[in-house]
């Protein structure tokens, strides 16, 4: 990338990065350091522990709804049942769709009142439908049954959509309880105020002031040291996939604003969309310190991926075997109607240095494994950011020239494989017909994964515990044999984008554009943070 097209105020390194050829992904989760396997004894009595941001914790199509389909609830379906009777305790959210806004029931809502597609007169009442679905749920978290939470012990599925690095180290139910304000009731901006910390306080543990001071990480060591003196380990596995949101806002609000020296104050690094390297590797820093205080058989480290790819940011223009588009825009914007003085936008350099950036943060993720397994901790990489490169419909799969040496199209499961049309990382669309046109890897937010999409990440994860000599079990009890594969079949069932999607989401997105443009939807929630 030539100096000439450096976006005016991208820090040194990331330019420097960006001239250079771009990561290869990392395949092997062991990198090549081979250990002795450790010798645990028995079963640890909390089998799969998760750490996360929205990706682990099940958000789908601007909600957190199905937690029982969230990547380690299906990583825990495999595993079966436990002798020692410990079942993996994910929080709940219940309502109408979850917290902030389910945009597969409010499209639905809006289909069943109005149809599958919208005639300029039917406008108005449709606005009228879609801000009285807002209202039911507003109510319900704001003042209704989900204002109040639970009291909540220590959950395995320790994720929190929304949180980046220093929120993890930092935030606790104390600070979440103390941020949340007395809502009002706004005909406007209906989104759930504090969504965030509303949904975080059925994530953290409350029973006691000690409890209410816990980090999510105070709560991983507290469960890793829930084992006999005997025993080496309290957790069999933990995942960990954070800092997606170090950077994910540069496409959901289609800005690109680099971290300043206040990135560590929870209050001043929300005008920050991406961070820089350099903030990225001492707070990951932290995060490995306290990793390797917790008493965990196997550890599996994440990359994170390259936001530009998921399809809430369309590429537009030319892009003649580059790995970009002139400009990236909201999915519904019309090509032939574009105009980079009125619409929101990054271009395309931008998108290359944000992608660069991501670049050093995964080089960080890959050396803290290398150095655990030089100190022989069990510890693997799952390279994230490689999968969904194998997987890039727009940016690889379409384009021969813009492929990598080391690029070869991802192996989807049989089971997705055999759907029509294929599943792939376009933004969903219905064929107006009951079913799909196209898409089907990302949920209606265009930013995280449908069901299956989950399934597909989880298998990775089965793939990895495997190797590392995790067992797992039939639902007799008795030891699976063979390779573990997950039960697409169940989550084809569970998958309603995938098999009846709603008929209102044309080829044009032109109900999404409305939606956005009417009640300033998509806007609203990805401010508040995914």
């Amino acid at each position: 990338m030539p100096d000439s097209r450096i976006p005016d105020g991208t820090p040194d390194e990331v330019a420097e990065r960006a001239a250079a050829p771009p990561r290869v992904p990392e395949f092997d989760p062991t990198l090549g350091i081979d250990l002795v396997p450790p010798a645990g004894q028995g079963t640890p009595s909390h089998r799969l522990v998760a750490i996360g941001d929205s990706l682990l914790q099940g958000f789908q199509s601007g909600a957190i709804y199905r937690t029982d389909l969230s990547v380690p609830a299906i990583v825990a379906h495999e595993l079966g049942p436990h002798e020692l009777g410990t079942a993996f305790r994910y929080p709940r959210f219940g309502g109408p769709g979850g917290l902030p806004l389910n945009v597969e029931l409010l499209l639905r809502r809006i289909e069943e009142r109005h149809g599958r597609s919208l005639e300029p007169w039917e406008l108005p009442v449709a606005a009228f439908t879609a801000r009285g679905f807002m209202d039911e749920v507003e109510d319900y978290w704001e003042r209704g049954p989900g204002a109040v939470p639970p009291v909540t012990g220590f959950q395995h599925n320790l994720s929190c959509f929304g949180w980046d690095l220093r929120d993890a180290l930092e935030k606790t139910a104390a600070l979440c309880e103390a941020a949340i304000e007395t809502p009002h009731d706004q005909p406007l901006a209906q989104i759930v105020e504090n969504n965030g910390e509303r949904a975080a306080l059925r994530v953290y543990p409350n029973g006691d002031e000690r409890q209410r001071a816990m980090t999510l990480f105070d709560v991983a060591a507290a469960l890793g040291a829930d084992h006999d003196d005997g025993d080496d380990a309290g957790i069999e596995t933990l995942v960990v996939f954070l800092g997606a949101n170090n950077a994910l806002r540069t496409v959901t609000e289609l800005r690109v604003a680099w971290s300043g020296d206040d990135f560590r104050d929870l209050d001043a690094k929300r005008a920050y969309t991406i961070w820089q390297p350099t903030h990225f590797d001492a707070e990951f820093a932290e995060v490995v310190a306290r990793l390797r205080g917790i008493e965990a058989r196997h550890v599996i480290l994440c990359t994170v991926p390259h936001v530009t790819i998921a399809p809430i940011a369309r590429g537009l223009g030319p892009k003649d075997g580059s790995r970009y588009f002139s400009y990236y825009v909201r999915p519904w914007v019309d090509e032939r109607r574009f105009s980079a003085a009125r619409d929101e936008h990054i271009t395309g350099d931008e998108a290359r240095v944000v992608d660069a950036a991501i670049d050093m943060f995964d080089d960080t993720i890959t050396r803290a494994v290398a150095d655990a397994r030089g100190d022989g901790l069990d510890w693997y990489l799952l390279d994230v950011a490689g999968i969904l490169a194998r997987l890039a419909a727009r940016r690889y799969v379409d384009d021969l020239d813009a492929r990598p040496a080391w690029w070869e199209p991802y192996p989807l499961p049989p089971a997705l494989a055999a759907l029509d049309p294929v599943p792939d990382t376009r933004f969903l669309t219905a064929d107006g017909r009951g079913g799909r046109a196209g898409g089907g890897l990302f949920s209606l937010d265009g930013v995280h994964p449908t069901t299956v999409g989950y399934g597909i990440l989880a298998q990775e994860i089965v793939n990895i515990m495997s190797r590392a000599g995790v067992g797992f079990r039939n639902p007799n009890g008795a030891p699976r044999s063979g390779r573990v594969e997950v039960d697409f079949a169940r989550l084809l069932r569970q998958d309603t984008l995938i098999h009846t999607p709603p008929q209102n989401v044309d080829s044009a997105l032109s109900v999404l554009g409305w939606v956005d443009e009417v009640l300033d939807l998509f806007r609203i929630e990805w401010r508040l943070g995914l």
